[in-house]
């Protein structure tokens, strides 16, 4: 976690609460935090269930990988340390959004398990809602479909540190929800999201 530099500054209170807020949304806010394999479907199905989620009448955002490359995070790389910054600074961001009363589609690769786990912790701390999933697709079927080209260029040695070729990646152990993206229709991984968000009293049924 990167250590406080500033001095002197103080967290101010506001007088609208989160709960103000959820009441004025009819939802609560919850960071869902979509991670696996370039290719394997994050975007496809954080796309699918913003536009499920808004035909129900409840505010969601997508946070793409490389949407916030371009912004945010534009100062960034792809080291091992770029990559653990890259996913603190959204973190941080999405527990915004969650303060909000939205909920926040966050669709990241996060290869490791050390950084998403510091996102959860930061959440767990502020008590509010993250819920993992686990967008599991087999390296071949994510090479197969290689959507941005990504896979061919880093076989051929033009992109380095690339994940599931020359830099790891390193699955949940316990997801919230485990998405099988080469096995499953985009209607039945909505769906189940949508269960998890139900039973955990996010949206209403």
């Amino acid at each position: 976690m990167a250590d406080q530099k500033a001095t002197n500054v103080h967290w101010h209170e506001g007088d609208i609460t989160r709960a103000h807020r959820a009441k004025l949304l009819g939802h609560k806010g919850a960071t869902l935090w979509f991670t696996g394999l370039s290719g394997s479907g994050k975007s496809t199905v954080a796309v699918e269930l913003e536009g499920t989620l808004q035909e129900m009448g409840a505010l969601s955002y997508r946070l793409d990988g490389d949407n916030v490359r371009m912004g945010i995070n534009k100062n960034l790389g792809f080291s091992a340390e770029d990559r653990t910054e890259n996913i603190r600074r959204i973190g941080e961001v999405a527990k915004l959004f969650v303060d909000s009363g939205v909920i926040a589609l966050s669709s990241f690769i996060s290869p490791y398990r050390a950084d998403r786990d510091q996102v959860r912790a930061l959440h767990d701390a502020a008590g509010m809602e993250f819920i993992e999933i686990f967008v599991d697709c087999s390296l071949e079927a994510a090479e197969s479909r290689d959507p941005k080209g990504l896979y061919k260029k880093a076989r051929a040695g033009e992109i380095k540190n690339f994940t599931g070729i020359d830099d790891p990646y390193e699955a949940p152990r316990e997801p919230e929800i485990h998405l099988h993206t080469d096995q499953q229709s985009l209607e039945d991984e909505v769906n189940a999201i949508l269960d998890v968000l139900r039973e955990r009293g996010i949206i209403g049924e």
